[in-house]
């Protein structure tokens, strides 16, 4: 694992930058070119181009492109609006689906080999968790002002010390559990299916893990993205 055989590697390697073997370079170019950059670069450009390829014009009668984003699209926004409202949602709908392909798409390119799942970097996915964080959070005061400390009292006067700590305690431990739930999956995806890769890849051994490695890429975004919904959620609502 400290020297991947990657194909974003052999590319740099041609257009002649320096190819990072640690998860952050020591230099600004080879914290820029580190295959976790890098492969988020990809994914970006990814999201950005197979939509307008298989999108293309909307049509009154679609076709397989328009209905798969359609579905796609459909059941985010069905979800955003189960939990926050059809305000909430429309507020937050861009932010959560953004969040949801990236995600996706990130843990999948993990499954090709010479690819790597941006996910299975802390440093990724503690960037989206903190954006989360902040957001639950100014969505709070900005629909509650100060009262939304409330939301840390309890439902009683004579807990609220005590429920305060408990609350502030368990807020900030979002931050290591969104984080590192998503980061520890995608790893140890990564982890397993290179060794399988290494010690029985020629005889088709990693086939099972590979599903499996489907399996956990879908869970795992709907997870982040369905947790990031219900911290929006309650932070917008009144306090009981």
């Amino acid at each position: 694992m400290e020297h991947p055989i990657l194909f974003i590697s052999l590319i740099l390697q041609g257009l002649g930058l320096p190819v990072p073997h640690t998860i952050v370079g020591h230099t600004f170019i080879e914290q820029l070119c580190t295959p976790y950059m890098t492969y988020t670069w990809f994914v970006m450009a990814f999201l950005i181009v197979v939509p307008r390829m298989t999108l293309g014009k909307m049509e009154l009668v679609p076709g397989s492109g328009q209905n798969f984003w359609e579905v796609v699209v459909g059941g985010l926004m069905d979800m955003c609006v189960e939990n926050l409202g059809e305000k909430g949602a429309k507020m937050l709908f861009p932010m959560m689906a953004t969040f949801f392909l990236y995600i996706l798409v990130s843990n999948m390119i993990g499954l090709i080999p010479g690819f790597t799942s941006p996910t299975a970097n802390l440093n990724i996915t503690l960037g989206m968790t903190l954006i989360v964080w902040l957001t639950h959070h100014f969505l709070g005061f900005k629909f509650h002002g100060l009262n939304y400390y409330k939301h840390f009292m309890g439902p009683s006067k004579w807990l609220a010390p005590f429920m305060f700590l408990l609350e502030m305690i368990s807020n900030f431990a979002r931050l290591i559990s969104l984080s590192m739930r998503l980061f520890g999956n995608i790893f140890a995806k990564e982890v397993l299916l290179t060794v399988l890769f290494m010690l029985a890849g020629a005889y088709f051994a990693p086939l099972p893990i590979l599903m499996l490695g489907v399996l956990v890429s879908v869970i795992q975004a709907v997870v982040f993205v369905l947790l990031s919904v219900l911290y929006c959620a309650g932070a917008m609502e009144h306090a009981h």
